[in-house]
Order: structure tokens, then C-alpha cells, then sequence
């Protein structure tokens, strides 16, 4: 399926539906690339591998200032102090991140909606289950803690190249359950994995025919992504004022419904 040239991607669209995501994201901790793809797909009817590298292009930015964002109540020093952690999932998203971009490129483009749909409804599940989970004591430690480290990241860089998020949804309850950290902690040490693993990722779907997307497309992406971060910074004030027991069941809804519709559009 070809994305279709004669679609509205206005200034104003493209900033303001950025915006909308980026703020649904904030309000979780999440940079919010698992709602816009449905966006980019949907209401600006891009094909299915260009929407996944014009949101990875945007998950980077969101990722990059997120860092920064964080390192007042996070500090930098803090992050790097649990360096093992983070090397430990890396050894796995690295090469994840490398396969999962190499099989999105060489999906057909309906098989490719329908895998972006079901990973859609897991991350749904993920967002129900797994992110009001609290720290304690890590689940497994010595070698099995690494062996499943690596496992786990392997699994997150798949799911984050083929979708083109950061990953947080999914790294954020591994690094609580399976290494014992603090929630606040491990938003920020999901930033550290996230980046260098979307940026192998990225480096894997530069080799495509489709990555001339974002030259065709710059003003886009970048109009698109300026609004995803200013909606990350309205999230994250919002956070205290609305109630996750409310929000967490809500944007799951919005991620099941997207993902009906993002389905839908392999039988086009």
C-alpha cells in the first residue's frame, strides 16, 4: 500500500497532533511514539514502513530532550552509577533493534500492519498490567538476572524497531521487576537503552529505499516532532492532576481502537 500524496499534512495538523500524543504520553512517562504511529498511519495516511521510520525519527527527538527533562529529579550521576544495568539490556536490544528493522523492511506492507496491530494490543496490556508495578526485590540475580536481561532487551529492540518507539512501555516494568529499580529510576534508565537502541535501529533502515521519507517529509517531521515535545512537557505537568486509575484504562482503549483501525488498513 502506498501512502497516499493527496492526504492534509498541514503545519498546524502535524504540530497539533503531535502535541495531542506527546501530551498522552507525558501523562504515563512515555514519549507517546505507540499513539502517534496509529496517526501517521490513519489521519495522515502514510504506508506503513514510512510511518514506523518517520516515528522513529520523532521517537529519537522526544528521547533526546527527555534525558535532559528528567536530570533535575534524576540526575545524570545517578543513571550512569547503574552502568552494569544498562549494558546488560543493551547486549540484547542492540542486536534486537539490527533484526527487527532488517524483518520490518522486508515485510509486505499488510503483513506489516497486521504485526504493528497485535503489538498494538499487547502494549495496551503492557500499559494495563505492568506499569503501575512497584519496586522491590529484583526477581532473579547472578547469571539468570543476565541471561534474562539480555533476553528481555533482545524481545524490547524487535518491538521498538518495528514499531519505531522508544521502547519505555515495555522497559520500564523489566527494569522494576526484573532488576529491583525505582520507578522514577527506570524512566530515565529506559531513556539510556532506548537511545543507542534506536539509533542501531535507525542506522538498519537507513539501508531501505523507504528512509528517503524523511527527506521528503523534513518539515513534517520536524513541525510533528516539536509538538510531540512540547506535549511531553504539558503531560508531565498534568501528571499530578489526573488520575491514573482513570488514564491508564483510557489510552489502552485508544491504543485497542488504533489498533482495529491500523488492522483494517491490510485489507485496503
Amino acid at each position: 500500500m502506498k501512502a497516499d500524496p493527496g492526504a492534509p499534512r498541514s503545519a498546524s495538523a502535524a504540530f497539533g497532533g503531535g502535541a495531542i500524543i506527546g501530551t498522552l504520553g507525558g501523562l504515563i512517562g512515555l514519549g507517546g511514539a505507540e499513539f502517534r504511529l496509529p496517526l501517521l498511519i490513519g489521519a495522515f495516511r502514510f504506508a506503513a514502513l514510512e510511518a514506523v521510520i518517520l516515528n522513529k525519527a520523532m521517537s529519537l527527538v522526544v528521547v533526546a530532550t527527555a534525558l535532559p527533562f528528567r536530570a533535575r529529579t534524576v540526575p545524570f550521576g545517578e543513571v550512569a552509577a547503574h552502568w552494569p544495568i544498562i549494558l546488560n539490556l543493551l547486549a540484547g536490544s542492540l542486536l534486537g533493534a539490527w533484526f527487527g528493522a532488517g524483518w520490518a523492511t522486508r515485510l509486505r506492507s499488510e503483513t506489516l500492519y497486521k504485526v504493528i496491530a497485535v503489538m498494538l494490543v499487547l502494549i495496551a496490556g503492557v500499559l494495563l498490567l505492568g506499569h503501575d508495578a512497584t519496586a522491590g526485590a529484583a526477581l532473579v540475580t547472578g547469571a539468570a538476572q543476565i541471561v534474562a536481561g539480555v533476553v528481555a532487551g533482545f524481545l524490547i529492540g524487535v518491538v521498538a524497531s518495528l514499531l519505531g518507539v522508544a521502547g519505555g512501555e515495555l522497559l520500564i516494568p523489566t527494569l522494576v521487576l526484573l532488576f529491583g529499580a525505582d520507578i522514577k529510576l527506570a524512566g530515565s534508565l529506559s531513556l539510556a537503552v532506548s537511545l543507542p537502541t534506536m539509533l542501531v535501529g535507525f542506522t538498519r533502515y537507513s539501508r531501505d529505499q523507504s528512509f528517503s521519507v524523511l527527506g521528503r517529509n523534513r518539515a513534517f517531521l520536524l513541525t510533528m516532532a516539536a509538538g510531540s515535545v512540547v506535549g511531553a512537557f504539558i503531560g508531565g505537568q498534568l501528571l499530578g492532576i489526573v488520575p491514573s486509575v482513570l488514564l491508564l484504562p483510557a489510552l489502552a482503549a485508544i491504543l485497542l481502537i488504533s489498533a482495529v483501525k491500523v488492522w483494517r488498513h491490510s485489507d485496503h
